[in-house]
């Protein structure tokens, strides 16, 4: 590429001839390539949550870390995007133009070869869709999965990032996704959400198997059968005790 322009406004008194600095390049307002010490909320491949601060004839832009604002084309668009509102934006490269574009038709840009997932697997999720089943993921960031919704304990934001797992690959390959870690790892985590609770209340909650699961989900976001098993190895471990009246911890 040859020489980038770094602006004055970015160069530091530290900095010399010679010497090795992080930048990001793209590029300004006419076109032109040019350096920057800032990094953007995404690389090109990712994906983040985003402002929109601008619509016109063109398309929108969004807000993405640099000082130029990153163009979403109304090709790009899953619905006429609106200023003020945030989205969650795929960065890409594209094809016609090589220039740095934004997209909020997610699905459009996931991969759609087979892939290597497991049940059980532990994966990284991107929430990005709400539909009548529950709430599509883009799954380790290349994927897409279904969060169903009476599997869940709670609704998700659009953009929401969260660790999770495969339930199901079925055999069409559609993958069935949980939030959280599988298995024992889910208990294991509540375990300490749990404890922390019971510290924010003083030591003693009363909560236990008489409480409706119902209310155990609303004021932990968990099964009563996860709450449960994390009662009960809690128990194992003394950290806490139980009563008619509820649980305590135990000094």
């Amino acid at each position: 590429m040859g020489e980038v322009l770094l602006p004055r406004n970015e160069v530091s008194a530290d900095d010399a001839v010679g010497g090795m600095v992080e930048v990001f390049l793209h590029t300004d307002s006419e076109d032109r390539p040019v350096a920057t010490r800032r990094m953007p909320r995404a690389m090109p491949g990712g994906f983040a949550r985003m402002s929109c601060v601008a619509v016109n004839a063109v398309g929108a832009f969004v807000d993405w870390g640099l000082t130029k604002d990153l163009l979403v084309p109304f090709r790009e668009q899953a619905s006429r995007m609106q200023t003020g509102k945030s989205y969650l934006v795929h960065v890409l490269v594209d094809a016609a133009t090589q220039r740095i574009i934004g997209s909020t038709r997610i699905a459009r840009h996931l991969d759609r070869t087979p892939h290597a997932f497991r049940v059980g697997d532990a994966v990284e999720l991107i929430v990005f869709r709400k539909s009548e089943l529950g709430w599509q993921a883009v799954v380790d960031g290349r994927h897409s999965g279904l969060l169903h919704a009476d599997r869940v304990m709670r609704p998700f934001q659009i953009g929401e990032r969260l660790s999770g797992h495969i339930v199901a690959v079925r055999p069409d390959g559609k993958l069935d996704l949980g939030a959280g870690p599988p298995g024992r790892g889910r208990v294991v985590e509540f375990e300490d959400q749990l404890l922390a609770e019971l510290r924010a209340r003083g030591g003693f909650w009363a909560i236990g198997d008489h409480t409706p699961a119902a209310e155990i989900r609303e004021d932990l976001g968990v099964s009563k059968r996860t709450f449960k098993q994390a009662l009960g190895a809690l128990l194992k471990r003394r950290a806490v005790m139980i009563d008619e009246r509820g649980v305590r911890l135990v000094d």
